[in-house]
């Protein structure tokens, strides 16, 4: 399968780890929940991990690839606070301020 389509995902936070098997099948993730979180590509995509906390999703059919990442980074958005979560690699988070103390 030749891959025309790249989609990166990011993972920020302690402990958030990704890997792949299934020859880019399935994508198993720790993000801090009590279980792994598994996802199953659809047979247009494929997925690797370069890094413990990079992602690629790669495929032929651009929405499918878009589709597949949207549902990842669905399972732990990025918070505005921190800014933890999954985010797309060329994603910038606007942080909010905290709360502020009164003097």
């Amino acid at each position: 399968m030749e891959a025309k389509f790249f989609r990166f995902l990011k993972l920020i936070g302690v402990g958030f780890k990704a890997r792949s098997e299934s020859q880019g099948r399935e994508l198993f993730m720790k993000l801090g929940y009590s279980h792994e979180v598994q996802f199953t590509a659809p047979p247009a995509v494929r997925v690797f991990c370069f890094k413990p906390n990079i992602i690629c999703c790669t495929g032929i059919d651009k929405d499918r690839v878009h589709q597949f990442a949207g549902a990842v980074r669905s399972c732990k958005p990025p918070e505005v606070y921190k800014g933890k979560g999954i985010l797309y690699i060329d994603e910038v988070i606007k942080l909010k301020p905290g709360k502020k103390q009164k003097k």
